[in-house]
């Protein structure tokens, strides 16, 4: 596709998916790195360069015999990629050389961002000295943490300084490393969004993820992250608006904190692929190691193929880390190749205990579903049958606008729970919550729902955009108001354009909306088709044994009673 070839400063994984990606589109890579590196494990070539990418004379020889350059990791000599780009202007460089050196002081990184107005933690460079820290414990109050400046990541460098007490360990685990210290986040999830930047500085977004560490290295990643779409949306917007003030294209991998007063917080950036996107690979039309080949090449990406693919929706990555029993390790993978919609990917590393190894990414229509087989990874359990799953799973969705609508709905709920058809009930708002319908919307077959009822009161937009997100059947129960009894709602309802079903009944009825769904449910499923019919049967008994009373004693004396 592009004759030009990618020179790559580092060939561990992030390099080696990145040559798998650049190969798809018949684009030439070059790798700086030691002999045995994974990446020039799947990129035969006799140009390739053995060396550190930190090394001076390395860096030229690699950038001699290629037209781009690129980084798969940040602790690169940035110093010597400023020079070959004053030397030779035609030599392009991603991301900028000014950028990676920014970015390696990660109090440099702080400074710059909060000076271009991006919400991050307050920050004070300090010396290496306990009265220096002590000054910064009556600034900050305890705990704050102590980070080292430069070569530090998966949590190295950093230290918890909880008390005065905690200074000497903070300074002997740190020693000789240039430090700054951190105003304390008090956060309740730890979010990344990967963000493309392109050659002419617009920039695009993956969905917002939440990231899970185990002894300071990234875990798993929840994607999306399961958080509210509006906070999803604030936290891309705010990786857009840091991406934004760098220079040079590619992809950036930028870390933040949820507050628990819900603010967002810039933690740092990684100026390349980062593992908190290792899920785009099967979870989307493009992935990051693509999306980075193509904007330091200038090719087209649209915003759409960044987004989770239809019908997956929801995906987890796993991390695949060295074990101390590599049985343990191996067993992992191999429950792995037996899990409906995971995928195993392996860097051809020697295994050491904490060493990532590789990663499993599982892709589903549900977040419960990507859970399940998550679960089924980690431990040894067999898989449950389908029919074990279904029991588990609701068949019905009970939704509302408003709690006030709930008395309504609950009568529809109890014939379910008389039923025994198992069943949920939640808020969704079409007006208030409109993200979080259309997730529940087009969620909610994946999920193994069957039926939605859907209280509709006041303008009853509920049921119609429900129905208009999703192939099941919708009823909507117009629910009365405290203007019109119900009637708008009822009208509402049922002027759906064609093409757009949704069933409806009388107001205020959800017990008949429950019956309907519960028919629905009786024409694949057979024991409610029973159900139905003992159901219906005592109801004309007791209709039958009215009559007969009344026959016998007489409207009037019928009444008295």
């Amino acid at each position: 596709m592009d004759s030009r070839t990618i020179g790559i400063l580092g060939g561990g994984q992030l390099g080696r998916m990145l040559v798998e990606a650049a190969s798809r589109l018949n684009v030439n890579t070059l790798i700086l790195d030691a002999e045995d590196a994974p990446a020039k494990q799947i990129r035969a070539s006799t140009l390739h360069v053995s060396g550190s990418f930190s090394d001076a004379v390395a860096i030229r020889e690699l950038a001699s015999r290629v037209d781009i350059l690129t980084v798969e990791i940040e602790h690169v000599n940035a110093d010597v990629l400023i020079e070959l780009q004053t030397e030779n202007p035609s030599l392009e460089i991603h991301p900028a050389p000014e950028t990676i050196k920014l970015i390696q002081d990660k109090y440099t990184q702080k400074e710059h961002l909060i000076a271009k107005g991006i919400a991050a933690a307050e920050s004070v460079a300090v010396d290496n000295t306990e009265d220096s820290l002590k000054a910064i414990g009556s600034k900050f109050g305890y705990p704050y943490m102590l980070k080292s400046r430069t070569q530090a990541y998966d949590g190295r460098g950093n230290h918890v300084v909880s008390a005065v007490e905690d200074i000497p360990s903070a300074l002997k685990a740190l020693h000789s490393r240039p430090l700054y210290a951190e105003k304390w986040a008090p956060f309740t999830k730890e979010l990344a969004v990967m963000v493309v930047r392109q050659k002419d500085g617009s920039t695009l977004s993956y969905p917002a993820v939440e990231t899970i560490q185990r002894n300071n290295i990234c875990h798993i990643v929840y994607a999306p992250a399961r958080i509210p779409e509006s906070t999803q949306t604030r936290a891309r917007y705010l990786a857009e608006r840091a991406v934004a003030t760098l220079a040079g294209a590619g992809i950036f991998g930028v870390e933040m904190f949820l507050l628990e007063n819900g603010e967002i917080l810039l933690n740092e950036i990684a100026p390349r692929p980062h593992n908190s996107g290792h899920y785009t690979m099967d979870a989307c039309s493009t992935s990051q190691f693509e999306a980075h080949i193509r904007a330091i090449l200038g090719l087209p990406i649209a915003k759409n193929v960044l987004a989770l693919s239809t019908p997956i929706t929801n995906a987890i990555m796993l991390n695949v880390l060295g074990a101390a029993v590599l049985n343990e390790e191996l067993e992992l993978c191999k429950r792995s190749l037996t899990t409906r919609g995971a995928t195993l990917h392996l860097y051809g590393k020697t295994s050491r205990p904490g060493r990532k190894m590789g990663h499993i990414n599982i892709v589903a229509g549900s977040m419960y579903e990507c859970e399940t087989r998550l679960a089924q990874i980690q431990s040894a359990a067999a898989e449950p049958s389908s029919s074990e799953v279904e029991d588990e799973k609701p068949l019905v969705g009970i939704i509302m606008g408003s709690d006030s609508d709930l008395p309504v709905m609950a009568a529809g709920a109890s014939i379910l729970k008389q039923f025994g058809v198992p069943f949920e009930l939640t808020i969704v708002s079409a007006h208030r919550t409109p993200f979080r319908m259309a997730k529940y919307a087009t969620e909610a077959a994946t999920r193994g729902l069957k039926t939605i009822i859907a209280g509709a009161g006041g303008a009853a937009h509920l049921p119609g955009m429900v129905a208009a997100m999703t192939v099941l059947p919708v009823i909507g129960v117009p629910v009365k108001g405290s203007t019109l009894d119900g009637v708008d709602s009822l009208h509402s309802i049922v002027q759906m354009p064609r093409g757009i079903p949704v069933a409806t009944v009388a107001i205020n009825n959800s017990t008949n909306a429950a019956l309907l769904a519960i028919r629905n449910l009786a024409a694949f499923m057979p024991e409610y088709r029973i159900k139905l019919e003992q159901y219906y049967n005592t109801i004309e008994d007791e209709v039958l044994q009215k009559a007969q009373k009344l026959e016998n004693i007489g409207y009037e004396a019928y009444l008295s009673k």
